[in-house]
């Protein structure tokens, strides 16, 4: 990402994807994490989800519904990994491990623009994409760069190696009120889900509403809506009775005119679009990634299931580490977006994880708040 158009503040956060059924099996797995410490080999596979039978107590917040919590199989089958064209879909969501999660309140969507709207209107909050960045952030960074915008999917002219993501710019100007730059506006886009949100964008606004951000175990127990083991929110199949129930990319990726749209949207789609899961969610796969409040480390599972047990309201790692990125401090993010395609990644499976630089934004990243029970 050498080109001068792309600022010091860029950090890519995956697209996704999405893959017709695959059998679900158990597995025999054996994980070396370098450099971790961690070796384990077991076979791991789902048990049934054990929902607590409280009911919820009393009257819905606005927008919310109520996710009971209980024990879960949490992570991915290393069997979706063969479902997409470039490998390593399941490997920082392995080995499967038991977690149990309390319960609480969730945002049936994701944040809109509206929403996202009121809460600057209110509090004069600028969000990171907004700010100029500054010289004691990236201090080799020439002056020139350092101009405030964000990340945007920008399709190629013609097909390009997969494995560079040339498919990305920063824009001069782009944010949330501003999506593809400074001659972009929101117009109808008042129920899409906010994007160009960094993480701290989230939490403040989180905060401002009386609510927080979800933790990764509390995202994946809502996402799989009372069920255990599917591949996807709605179940094993990509298009049950030949209807797409999520916003993905169909097509030719990442190329101009690309996406078909045979899901019935090109780009981000309005929320509420597709029918909710068993919990009453909607878009927990595609549309727009979802920051989690956990830190992000590739062997967090492992970690976790070395420990034994059950997991109870896990919070996460106490700092971040990617070996991809080692210094780059990273937020996991879920859920997918309208740009999965299974020509690239398929973390849009249930159980299956995203990340992202806590400070960098892009289209297609926006949030949902939580609230917890009292």
């Amino acid at each position: 990402m050498s080109q001068p158009t792309i600022s010091p503040k860029f950090r890519r956060a995956d697209p996704t994807a999405v893959r017709p059924r695959v059998r679900r099996r158990a597995f025999a797995l054996a994980l070396v994490l370098a450099g971790s410490g961690v070796v384990l080999a077991e076979v791991a596979a789902f048990a049934p989800t054990l929902t607590n039978t409280a009911a919820a107590p009393g009257v819905a917040p606005e927008g919310m519904v109520w996710i009971p919590g209980g024990e879960f199989s949490m992570g991915a089958d290393v069997a979706c990994e063969g479902m997409c064209e470039q490998p390593g879909t399941t490997r920082d969501a392995l080995p499967i491990h038991r977690v149990f999660v309390d319960a609480f309140w969730m945002d049936a969507t994701e944040v809109t623009n509206e929403q996202y709207e009121k809460f600057v209107t209110a509090t004069g909050y600028v969000s990171v994409a907004e700010r100029k960045p500054t010289q004691a952030e990236f201090p080799t960074a020439p002056p020139e760069n350092l101009i405030a915008g964000s990340i945007v999917f920008t399709p190629t002219p013609g097909p390009v190696p997969l494995t560079q993501a040339r498919w990305w710019s920063y824009v001069a100007g782009a944010c949330w009120k501003h999506p593809t730059g400074p001659d972009s506006q929101l117009g109808k886009a008042a129920k899409a889900p906010v994007v160009h949100i960094a993480f701290e964008d989230a939490e403040a606004y989180a905060k401002w509403a009386g609510k927080r951000l979800p933790t990764e175990a509390e995202w994946e127990f809502a996402a799989r809506g009372g069920s255990a083991g599917r591949i996807f929110a709605w179940g094993d199949e990509l298009k049950p009775g030949g209807k797409f129930q999520a916003n993905i990319y169909q097509g030719r990726f990442p190329v101009e005119a690309g996406d078909i749209g045979e899901d019935g949207f090109k780009g981000i789609a309005p929320v509420g679009q597709y029918p909710p899961n068993g919990y009453g969610l909607h878009d927990v796969a595609g549309n727009v990634w979802e920051w989690c409040s956990d830190w992000y480390r590739a062997d967090s599972y492992a970690r976790s299931a070395a420990a034994a047990g059950v997991s109870r309201n896990p919070k996460g790692p106490q700092s971040s580490l990617d070996p991809d990125e080692p210094g780059t401090q990273k937020r996991v993010q879920r859920g997918g977006s309208f740009l999965c395609t299974d020509q690239y990644c398929n973390r849009y499976i249930l159980g299956t994880r995203g990340k992202g630089e806590i400070r960098s934004s892009s289209n297609h990243v926006g949030f949902r708040c939580v609230k917890t029970a009292p």
